[in-house]
C-alpha cells in the first residue's frame, strides 16, 4: 500500500532519477539570471508575453523554447543555432559533474516550495509510476517533440508531485540539509518570487534520494505535453539511449504543498452576446456588474453547489450555472466515475464546447488555453472574443481520478508555483 492507502502496482520499478550535467547561464555573460528566464512554454501569453521577454534580455530562455520565424521547420532550426551558438559563446556553460539539483521557489505570501530536479527514467502510464490526468492535444505534443529533436535537449522540467509520509524522510532530509550551504544561484523573477538552485554530487546523498523515490508513484501537475513528448522520443530510439530519461521537477506535497488554479478558455471569433444566446434555457445567467475578484469569489461560492463558469470579454461578468439536467445526461459520457462526470471541466468539453458552441477543443484558431486571469479577459476584450473563466480543482480530486486511471480533459489544472525555465537545462550530447 502507498501512504494514501492505496495498492501499487504489482511490477514497479519505481521513479529512477539519475543525476546530469546541467546546462547553466554564466552569470557574468547575461544582464541578470532573472532577466533570462521565463514561465513554461504554454504560460507565455503569446505574442505579446514573447516580445516582453525578448526584450528583456537578447539571451531569455524563450528564444530557445519559443523560437519566433515563419514556419515550424525554421522556428525549430532558429532555436537549435541559437543554443549551439551560445554554447559556443560561453553564455550556457556545463556543470563540471553531474548531479541532482535542490529547486526553492518562495514569494511574499508565505509560498514556499522544494523540490528536485533530475533526469527521470521515462515510463510508460501502464506502469503506475508517473500518472497523468489530462489528456493531450497531437499537435503540441508533435510541436514539442520537434522542437526536443532539433535541439538536444530538455529546456524546462516539468512539475511532478508525490505524497512523502510528511516527515524528514531520505529525499526531504537531504534537501533540506542542502539548502544550509550557499546556492548556485539566487535571482528574485519580475512576479516577486525568488528562486535558489543547489546541487547535490555527493555519492551518498544520491543514493539516498535515489533509494527513497523508489518507494514513489508520482502525479504530472504540469507539463503534460512534455510527458508525451519524452514518451514519443524514447520510442524512437531503440537500445538505451539519453532519451530514455527526461527532465523533472519532483516536489513532495504532503511536505511541500501546491497551489492548484485553474486554466481558463479563450474563444476565438465568439463574441459575448453570441456565446449568451446560445445558453438560453439551458443553463441560468447572470450578469455581475463587479469587479474581477468579487465576480471570481461568486464563481467560488455558485461552483460549491454545481458547475459554474465566468464568461467575459464584454466589460462585464456573466455568472453561468444550474445547467439542465437533460442536457448534461444527453451530452456527458456515463461510462466515467461520478467525480469526472460533474467537473466543470467536463461540462464545459463535453456539453458546451461540443454541443452548445460547437468549437473543437484542439483548434487553436477557434479556442486558446490561459493562466492568467486577467490577461485571458484583456485579449477576450480586445479581440471581441468570449473569456471562459474556470474555477480550479481539488488536488485530492485530481490524484484520485489519476489514480483511477481516469484522464481529465485537457488543461483542467494549474499547479503551481511551476518552475521557473531557464535555470537549469539538460543536453542529450553529453
Amino acid at each position: 500500500m502507498n501512504t494514501a492507502g492505496h495498492p501499487e502496482p504489482t511490477a514497479r520499478r519505481g521513479l529512477e532519477l539519475t543525476p546530469f550535467r546541467g546546462l547553466r547561464y554564466d552569470p557574468d555573460r547575461v544582464g541578470s539570471l532573472a532577466a533570462v528566464t521565463s514561465p513554461p512554454y504554454d504560460v507565455v501569453v503569446r505574442p505579446d508575453g514573447v516580445h516582453h521577454l525578448q526584450d528583456a534580455d537578447p539571451h531569455n530562455i524563450v528564444r530557445l523554447i519559443l523560437p519566433q520565424a515563419d514556419s515550424p521547420d525554421a522556428r525549430n532550426e532558429q532555436a537549435a543555432k541559437t543554443l549551439r551558438r551560445w554554447l559556443s559563446e560561453g553564455v550556457l556553460t556545463t556543470d563540471p559533474e553531474p548531479g541532482l539539483y535542490v529547486y526553492e521557489q518562495r514569494d511574499g505570501e508565505g509560498m514556499l516550495q522544494r523540490g528536485v530536479i533530475g533526469a527521470l527514467r521515462v515510463s510508460e502510464p501502464s506502469e503506475g509510476l508517473v500518472l497523468p490526468h489530462e489528456d493531450v492535444m497531437p499537435h503540441v505534443v508533435a510541436d514539442r517533440a520537434a522542437l526536443m529533436r532539433a535541439t538536444s535537449a530538455n529546456l524546462e522540467p516539468l512539475l511532478l508531485t508525490y505524497r512523502g509520509n510528511g516527515t524528514a524522510a531520505d529525499t526531504t532530509s537531504v534537501i533540506e540539509r542542502t539548502i544550509e550551504g550557499p546556492p548556485l544561484l539566487a535571482t528574485t523573477t519580475e512576479d516577486g518570487f525568488s528562486h535558489r538552485l543547489w546541487s547535490i554530487t555527493d555519492p551518498a546523498d544520491l543514493a539516498r534520494i535515489q533509494s527513497d523515490l523508489t518507494h514513489r508513484q508520482a502525479l504530472i501537475a504540469d507539463g503534460h505535453h512534455r510527458w508525451a513528448t519524452y514518451r514519443r522520443l524514447r520510442a524512437e530510439h531503440t537500445g538505451p539511449s539519453p532519451w530514455d530519461y527526461g527532465l523533472v521537477l519532483l516536489v513532495d506535497t504532503a511536505r511541500y504543498p501546491l497551489r492548484v488554479r485553474a486554466i481558463h478558455r479563450l474563444l476565438h471569433g465568439v463574441p459575448v452576446p453570441e456565446a449568451l444566446a446560445a445558453l438560453d434555457g439551458l443553463f441560468r445567467v447572470r450578469r455581475l456588474d463587479v469587479p474581477r475578484a468579487e465576480a471570481l469569489e461568486t464563481l467560488a461560492d455558485a461552483a460549491c453547489a454545481g458547475n459554474a463558469f465566468l464568461l467575459a470579454g464584454d466589460g462585464a461578468f456573466h455568472l453561468v450555472d444550474r445547467p439542465d439536467a437533460a442536457l448534461l445526461a444527453r451530452t456527458v459520457p456515463t461510462d466515467r466515475p461520478a467525480a469526472w462526470r460533474t467537473l466543470d471541466a467536463t461540462v464545459l468539453h463535453a456539453t458546451l464546447l461540443a454541443h452548445v458552441w460547437h468549437i473543437p477543443e484542439d483548434d487553436p484558431t477557434r479556442i486558446a488555453y490561459i493562466h492568467d486571469t486577467a490577461a485571458t479577459v484583456g485579449k477576450a476584450e480586445r479581440d471581441g472574443g468570449t473569456a471562459v473563466l474556470m474555477h480550479p480543482v481539488r488536488e485530492d480530486v485530481v490524484r484520485d481520478l489519476a489514480r483511477q486511471g481516469v484522464t481529465m480533459p485537457r488543461k483542467s489544472t494549474s499547479f503551481g508555483p511551476k518552475p521557473a525555465s531557464g535555470l537549469v537545462l539538460r543536453t542529450l550530447d553529453l
